[in-house]
């Protein structure tokens, strides 16, 4: 599908003229997201995406994570960015990630078993489940400490299993070894899994190596898999894939989520649920 083409009726620039300015803007800034200009032309990430690779063909910038650097940009300016804290992140898309963990909450039921990924969308359904209070019998398991201490004042309303593993600093998660000891003796009903990044065509990926491969742990443990991701995750694409789109029953996102990306998530596979912002 042409790039320009999944902005339908909406009046962009011509690709030569948005190509010579986002050339200029990595010149100028060092670094550009893609996201930035996606909302600097009007354009979705996808068409933001495709310019820069352009520009990359020609020799006049380098993608890297997340957006583009100058072709002769030297080591220090490649630099992956820094991981952001579990605070940090917790600090963005307050709205959406409380919209996101109201509407996954609703569907869990009464004796389920459910596991709960470390994030702060995440977290966002385990302070959903709490509010439930129709709940009972609930066994919920996290690799996230923050997730963990959440539910603590639920027991016994629910029963809390901790994965166990070697503690990330700053992320407060559970990884290998021994983090998939504990999944690899469950099967639980439904998994509910965070992400950095889900695309179409590249997947739901991670942007830490040892968290990733707990997360796809994850989904073969249980019956049901949901991706949750705020709208700034979508059309992203990190270091770490943890499975196609198709190997998850369902993407819970928000309003905020590009139409035209929610239409190439569901062609690839992908049920995707728009989190009701009246909640």
């Amino acid at each position: 599908m042409d790039a320009d083409r999944s902005d339908d009726a909406r009046v962009v620039l011509p690709a030569s003229v948005r190509r010579e300015r986002a050339l200029a803007l990595v010149t100028e800034r060092g670094f550009v997201r893609v996201s930035e200009l996606g909302r600097a032309f009007g354009v979705t990430d996808v068409t933001a995406r495709a310019d820069l690779d352009a520009l990359e063909r020609s020799g006049g910038i380098r993608r890297v994570h997340g957006g583009a650097v100058p072709a002769d940009a030297g080591a220090v300016s490649a630099r992956p960015e820094r991981e952001p804290s579990f605070e940090e992140a917790l600090a963005s898309s307050v709205v959406p990630k409380e919209q996101i963990g109201l509407a996954v909450a609703a569907e869990v039921q009464s004796g389920q078993s459910v596991i709960l990924d470390v994030g702060t969308t995440t977290l966002a359904v385990a302070r959903a489940l709490r509010a439930r209070e129709d709940l009972a019998d609930v066994t919920v398991l996290t690799n996230g400490l923050s997730i963990a201490l959440e539910l603590e004042p639920e027991i016994p309303r629910f029963t809390v299993v901790v994965t166990g593993g070697t503690l990330r600093p700053r992320q407060h998660s559970l990884v290998h070894p021994l983090a998939g000891v504990v999944l690899d003796e469950v099967h639980a009903d439904l998994a509910v899994i965070g992400c950095n990044g889900v695309d179409a065509a590249r997947g739901v990926t991670n942007a830490n190596l040892p968290e990733a491969a707990v997360k796809r742990q994850m989904l073969h443990a249980a019956s049901r898999a949901i991706v949750v991701a705020d709208a700034a995750k979508l059309g992203e694409v990190h270091l770490g894939r943890i499975a196609p789109v198709d190997a998850f029953d369902r993407l819970v996102t928000d309003a905020a989520a590009p139409a035209a990306l929610i239409d190439e998530l569901q062609d690839a596979g992908l049920a995707v649920t728009v989190a009701d912002h009246r909640l």
